[in-house]
């Protein structure tokens, strides 16, 4: 029966982890600062959100307010985060204020009150990796592959071995380098070195999961920059086109909300998961065409998506997860298919109405010539 704070608990993994862990037994705390952007104007937590959970109205920068939620507190998980990587190349303040800087409150509130703390559980991103992993002819493995300019200016979109030849994207895992492409990834990384270097110091167990493309119930329609399926379900729902950049054949990783929740649970109630980083994906990938396309059919839209051959400076061509890692030691294994979780959404989304904003966050990229 142990007590959990969830930083951005109101928010849409925030809210299903509430669920799977008052399920379970917990006591649960939430501290979420209702982001407009992601909430719209609210006043009062999303009706979505348990009401066994005890909620805290306020802000992660504010050290005050943070010391308060981690009165009797037994473990943290620290979701609060600014999310976009288009948004963060435009944004930067707003982003390592929110990210870096809130983090670094929290942490600091911690060292100073509340040492006794048992497992501290920080959400990060694939997007630290920026290109996934490749092989080359010789299957030797590429953890470096770039994109330059020139070649996606002509269209080019695969990366290139140094002598040419094409790459063959595989699983990513986490032995890979991180390689920041957007001032979001760079903030993500900086949570979670951040997290794992003052809990190794202050002998604080903390654990770092890399969440891949998360999608399901409860993610904002109104966020254009937000999840890929959350974007088109947004423009479908409002009879407008998906816009897929490049060819749309790049390939990502989809995991439902409810296998995070899950995954999330699983780390804390593992008394030996400490200074350790995790790949939480489906382990299977799919292309954004097809993603586009799957969407338009369960939400019985006859609307094809529309490939832009446009390239967002900070986008990478393939990443996907390997999660052996996760299964092994934490006995991990996605639950949820992208069939099922994508049934699930359409019966959601049939309920809800949507602010279509993409095409006013993509002038914002073209306008600042993040857009090629």
């Amino acid at each position: 029966m142990k007590k959990i704070l969830i930083t951005g608990g109101a928010g849409f993994i925030g809210s299903h982890l509430a669920d799977e862990l008052l399920n379970n037994g917990y006591h649960l705390r939430i501290i979420d600062n209702l982001n407009p952007q992601v909430h719209g104007y609210i006043d009062k937590p999303p009706h979505y959100l348990s009401k066994d959970a005890e909620f805290i109205y306020g802000d992660v920068r504010n050290p005050q307010i943070v010391n308060s939620a981690l009165k009797g507190i037994d473990a943290v998980f620290h979701l609060a985060a600014a999310v976009g990587v288009g948004q963060s190349m435009y944004e930067i303040e707003k982003y390592t204020s929110n990210n870096s800087l809130g983090t670094a409150v929290l942490c600091q509130c911690i060292i100073d009150n509340h040492q006794d703390i048992s497992k501290f559980i920080v959400a990060s991103s694939m997007s630290i990796y920026g290109e996934g992993q490749y092989i080359n002819n010789n299957h030797q493995i590429v953890g470096n592959a770039k994109r330059t300019l020139e070649q996606l200016k002509k269209y080019i979109w695969e990366p290139f071995d140094t002598d040419g030849t094409p790459l063959q994207p595989i699983p990513t895992n986490e032995n890979k380098q991180p390689d920041l492409t957007s001032i979001y990834a760079l903030t993500k990384y900086d949570q979670e070195r951040m997290c794992i270097i003052m809990g190794n110091a202050y002998n604080i167990p903390t654990v770092a999961l890399r969440f891949f493309n998360v999608y399901g119930t409860r993610q904002s329609l109104s966020n254009p920059y937000t999840g890929v399926l959350a974007i088109f379900a947004s423009r479908l729902l409002n009879g407008n086109t998906p816009l897929v950049f490049e060819d749309g054949n790049q390939k990502r990783d989809f995991i439902n909300v409810k296998d995070i929740a899950r995954a999330c649970r699983l780390v804390l109630e593992n008394p030996i998961t400490r200074d350790k980083i995790y790949n939480i994906g489906s382990g299977n990938c799919y292309t954004i065409k097809e993603i586009a396309e799957l969407l338009s059919s369960v939400l019985n839209k006859n609307i094809e998506p529309v490939i832009t051959r446009k390239y967002r400076v900070g986008d990478i061509r393939h990443c996907f997860a390997d999660i052996r890692h996760a299964n092994s030691e934490l006995g991990f294994s996605p639950q949820i298919n992208l069939e099922q979780g994508l049934t699930e959404l359409s019966q959601w989304l049939a309920e809800q109405i949507s602010t279509d904003e993409f095409e006013k966050a993509s002038q914002q990229l073209i306008q600042r010539g993040l857009t090629i």
